[in-house]
């Protein structure tokens, strides 16, 4: 199929270039078509480069499910914490870069990632409060995805692109779990 031929050979030229070096030229040739057949699908480079980071992603999106809700926690944080520091994660600090040079960049960043991550959380969230460990008003968008959020002050204030799992235990265990069990009352 000549969309996937596609948006491989996009996240490819991501992989190699970074956001920087993705041209419709270079993706065409590497995926055998012309810019044109590109254009029909997606009208600038920013959509192509979007819909192909979302491709490399969309395989790591299933939440976990180790039975607890600090489990679920930790888990996903240190799969995001590894993804940080893998290919994927350069591109999407390539993606995030070009944000300043290019509105329409963060336009697509929001169309396809608008919700925050934050249908990942509740659903974590959801088999928690299913399972008796989190009452049913934490199942809120801005709660669910607090410790995502610490998680990614932590890349922005400490420079990293890889925290410590000491820092990743203390975000979920003195900030994220004493919030979710303290919505019970709240």
């Amino acid at each position: 199929m000549l969309e996937e031929a596609i948006l491989r050979a996009a996240a490819d030229e991501l992989l190699e270039s970074g956001y920087p070096g993705l041209t419709m030229d270079r993706v065409a040739k590497r995926a055998g078509t012309n810019k044109n057949a590109i254009y029909r699908r997606w009208p600038n480079r920013a959509a192509l480069g979007v819909a192909a980071y979302s491709r490399l992603v969309k395989a790591q999106t299933q939440p976990p499910d180790t039975g607890t809700l600090r489990g679920d926690v930790l888990a996903l944080l240190r799969r995001i914490n590894c993804d940080q520091a893998s290919p994927t994660g350069e591109i999407l600090r390539s993606l995030l870069a070009g944000v300043g040079d290019e509105p329409e960049l963060l336009a697509e960043l929001q169309s396809q990632v608008g919700d925050g991550g934050s249908a990942t959380w509740l659903t974590v969230l959801g088999r928690a409060v299913a399972r008796g460990e989190a009452p049913p008003k934490a199942l809120h968008p801005r709660v669910a995805t607090v410790a995502l959020t610490l998680l990614r002050n932590e890349y922005v204030t400490q420079g990293l692109s890889r925290i410590p799992d000491t820092v990743i235990t203390e975000i979920v265990d003195e900030v994220y779990l004493p919030l979710i069990r303290g919505r019970a009352t709240g």
